[in-house]
């Protein structure tokens, strides 16, 4: 006998889940939306078998079918009080994170396996109850039906509305993990996948590698701009492949664009490496220990920035570009050095505004950064001071803070998009979308073993990457797949007109104390969407 059940995507399932009763699950739906459930299986006995599930759905209704695999949690992420860890008696242990591209595969007895199913409404479909049956077959013989009903709402649903969104993108992971030189034909047959994946899952911004990211120790090389020192301070400039990366992430849907920090990260100490040849394939053009606001670095801006500038303009993305100085300074020194390097900026690039993540209020007060990224443990004390800022979240803030992490309970991130409409923020960044690295190392990391960047517990599990490596281009894992569900909760806000303080909102109090049961969302995005 073969046990299946539908569950929806607001609750993991695990190797050792036991079986429910479920044949019929109801899901509300705006007209352009997509959505998310789950086909649960669990096969008793002793001898695998072949299972195939597929499912068809009713005009206006879409479906994709992918098995949920599991992944190794060896250590609990500590700091967060049991209650708000999902899966906290099955872990230590296998989580469910990877949606791989079949439906049809061997059927281990005494698991629970999973098919996620993708839904999308069409956005002319016609309101009111819409089926889609799930067929679930062993060995070529069906064995059960389950019910899948989408009541599809009148509300259509608007793209969201002023909220950049951005998760910074790693060329480095994909040239390692592929076993590529920069920037080979390999590559950018590769490229269009992963943007492609951005834009499907709510983001508008992405990353410009113009000079190795000064990210998280000495990377590999991964530079687009080909600089060629010409004389003692000269330099000569050749963008042809920061505008082919422009280009394709234009064409996959990206509209923004981020550009590389200038000076190196937790300190604003140093110039940041870039190297003397094309595709950064040569040597340093000065040693690394250059100060951040010394001559040599100082006659390099001053070259550099006019180009950069006459480039985004040629473009017409001036106005969608964000700039950094240097990421995440804090304490009294960092604080000194960001000023020295900002004053800088502001003398050779006067039409630079610049966004860093940092969480020290001073810098906003100060106006050292135009756009402050503070963590959510301190973004609503700027909210309260009235300095519009973007937020994020990395490794922490944990307890009963928002996350995203193997065991952060899937409604829990599902909350995302509620309280950035609630606070009001500006925009979000995540520094984590493909870093399949060993920390602050050139050593790549199997990420389907690997998920703390081998630092746990100082990085938990399922902070570094939201994508895994496939064949041909990224593969989904179910978080990264609720929280586009969340930025589509966001815009089914701002569709809806409600408003940041509105009634159904109130019990959002702060980026820690929310709702965050998956009853309390279901209610609430049908109040939302029978609002209108």
């Amino acid at each position: 006998m073969l046990y299946c059940w539908l569950q929806d995507s607001l609750g993991r399932v695990y190797p050792a889940t036991k079986p429910a009763r479920t044949r019929e699950l109801k899901l509300d739906a705006a007209r352009g939306e997509r959505l998310s459930a789950q086909v649960c299986l669990r096969l008793p006995g002793e001898a695998q078998q072949e299972v195939d599930v597929s499912a068809k759905a009713a005009g206006g209704v879409s479906v994709r079918l992918r098995r949920v695999g599991y992944v190794p949690m060896p250590h609990i992420n500590t700091g967060t009080p049991a209650d708000e860890r999902e899966g906290a008696e099955f872990l230590p242990g296998l989580v469910p994170d990877p949606l791989f591209d079949e439906s049809a595969f061997v059927l281990p007895p005494e698991e629970t396996t999973t098919v996620w199913l993708t839904l999308t409404v069409a956005p002319d479909c016609r309101p009111g109850a819409r089926s889609v049956r799930v067929t679930v077959k062993l060995d070529g013989k069906k064995q059960a039906e389950l019910n899948l009903v989408v009541d599809v709402a009148k509300l259509v649903l608007q793209p969201r509305r002023d909220f950049p969104v951005t998760h910074w993108f790693y060329a480095d992971a994909l040239l390692d993990w592929y076993r590529l030189k920069p920037w080979e034909e390999k590559l950018w047959q590769l490229l269009p996948a992963y943007f492609r994946n951005l834009t499907e899952h709510g983001q508008d911004t992405v990353y410009v590698p113009v000079f190795t990211p000064p990210l998280d120790g000495v990377k590999n090389p991964s530079q687009l701009l080909a600089v060629t020192k010409t004389g003692r301070d000269s330099y000569r400039f050749d963008w042809k492949n920061v505008k082919r990366w422009v280009d394709v992430a234009r064409k996959a849907g990206l509209t923004r664009f981020e550009w590389c920090h200038p000076f190196t990260q937790w300190g604003v100490k140093h110039a940041i490496r870039i190297y003397d040849g094309a595709n950064g394939d040569g040597k340093l053009l000065w040693q690394p220990e250059t100060p951040a606001t010394g001559a040599t670095y100082r006659k390099f801006l001053g070259q550099y920035l006019p180009e950069l500038e006459k480039f985004l303009r040629q473009e017409k993305i001036f106005d969608k570009s964000y700039f950094h100085v240097s990421d995440e300074p804090h304490g009294d020194e960092h604080l000194e050095n960001y000023r020295k390097a900002r004053a800088l900026l502001k003398e050779l690039a006067p039409w630079m505004k610049v966004m860093d993540a940092l969480s020290d209020i001073r810098y906003g007060r100060e106006g050292l950064t135009d756009l402050p990224v503070p963590s959510i443990s301190t973004a609503l004390e700027f909210r309260a001071e009235n300095i519009p800022s973007w937020c994020y979240f990395c490794c922490g803030p944990r307890g009963r803070f928002l996350n995203r992490l193997f065991d952060t309970p899937l409604a829990k991130i599902r909350m995302a998009g509620w309280l950035f409409h609630r606070f009001q923020m500006q925009g979000f960044l995540h520094w984590g979308y493909n870093y399949w690295h060993e920390r602050a190392t050139q050593q790549l990391v199997d990420p389907f073993t690997e998920s703390a960047g081998r630092l746990w517990p100082g990085w938990p599990h399922g902070d570094t990457f939201v994508v895994y490596p496939g064949a041909e281009g990224p593969l989904d894992s179910i978080r990264w797949e609720v929280w586009a569900e969340s930025l589509q909760d966001m815009a089914l806000l701002q569709t809806a007109g409600i408003k940041p303080g509105a009634g159904l909102l109130k019990p959002l109090k702060s980026f820690s104390d929310f709702p965050k049961t998956a009853q309390w969302l279901r209610a609430a995005r049908r109040k939302a969407l029978l609002s209108c």
